[in-house]
């Protein structure tokens, strides 16, 4: 894992206070790529005007790029997947442009990607992108592919978890299933927030994720930030039907809300959810909470090797 990745740090006018905009967001039908800018400028117009510091566009909300090769090719699977990758250079500029007109970060949806750095099976990878205001580009690929993705698409992990050095603080990025591995977390407790771009197709997805969200705030002491795909893609097998919501949790301690909540969207509405984040609550947490989960972490190496059975019958 590369620790503090410098993404083009400036002083922060924010200090600590930021607000987080985090999307349920709707996959289109487009016939024309103005149509994408205009759409994609349009969302970030709307969250920069709500004074929206970061935004965070979910897992595969690229997909939609498939559609402008053709519906043949957006619903056939792999060539929906080339497709996309064709386009991201352009998708990439086009983010980084809205990065820079709008002063936000931007967490990009991910989208296969047959790009180097790839495996050298040639297979494609899950990747998201983070862009700044300062120009600066990070770039994060999923971990653990769920079972529909190697078995179906054959889509295969990528490069190792890095934590992005921001003029908003650390951010790290759990793609979707990679948020329900307490290890992956663990790896990322230096960030500040951890962002989780997803996509699920049921409500008990929904929640696997957004447990396993509010479980990586609990542990690390930090913020994290889901975002989600809502609606039909009935053009594409793999997305023709998602259920979700955006959601930003934290851990329920001093400070902040009891239930770990800090906002959360209703299923399946299309549109942004904001919360005010202050980062200076969680140096606090991390230094004197009611329980300090991540500096105790530790205390449970040896002891799950100490397991034994023991019969009451």
């Amino acid at each position: 894992m590369d620790i503090g990745l410098n993404l083009g740090q400036a002083e922060s006018k924010l200090e600590n206070a930021m607000k987080i905009a985090t999307a349920a967001y709707p996959l289109d039908v487009f016939d024309h790529w103005d149509q994408y800018v205009s759409k994609l400028t349009g969302w970030v117009k709307e969250a920069a005007g709500q004074g929206a510091d970061l935004l965070v566009f979910p897992e595969y909300a690229a997909m939609e790029l498939a559609t402008l090769a053709g519906m043949n090719a957006a619903g056939d699977l792999e060539q929906s997947m080339h497709a996309v990758s064709e386009r991201l250079p352009d998708a990439d500029a086009l983010h980084a442009k809205l990065a820079t007109q709008f002063d936000v970060h931007i967490l990009a949806g991910s989208a296969p990607s047959f790009h180097a750095p790839r495996p050298e099976n040639g297979r494609p990878v899950n990747r998201t992108r983070l862009f700044t205001p300062q120009g600066g580009i990070g770039v994060q690929d999923k971990q653990i592919m769920t079972r529909f993705e190697a078995e179906v698409w054959d889509v295969v992990p990528g490069n190792a978890l890095q934590i992005f050095d921001t003029a908003l603080g650390k951010i790290g990025v759990l793609i979707c299933y990679d948020s329900e591995f307490p290890l992956l977390g663990r790896a990322l407790s230096q960030a500040d927030i951890i962002v989780v771009p997803s996509v699920t197709e049921a409500a008990s997805g929904y929640w696997r994720v957004r447990i396993g969200a509010m479980a990586r705030a609990l542990e690390n002491q930090c913020i994290t930030v889901m975002s989600s795909i809502v609606g039909g893609a009935d053009w594409n097998d793999a997305l023709g039907s998602t259920i979700g919501a955006g959601g930003v949790f934290c851990p329920p301690d001093r400070g902040f809300p009891e239930t770990g909540v800090l906002a959360v969207g209703e299923l399946n509405v299309a549109g942004w959810t904001y919360a005010e984040v202050d980062l200076a609550q969680i140096a606090e947490v991390r230094a004197d909470g009611v329980v300090l989960n991540r500096r105790d972490w530790d205390a449970q190496i040896g002891r799950d090797a100490a397991v034994t059975n023991t019969s009451l019958q």
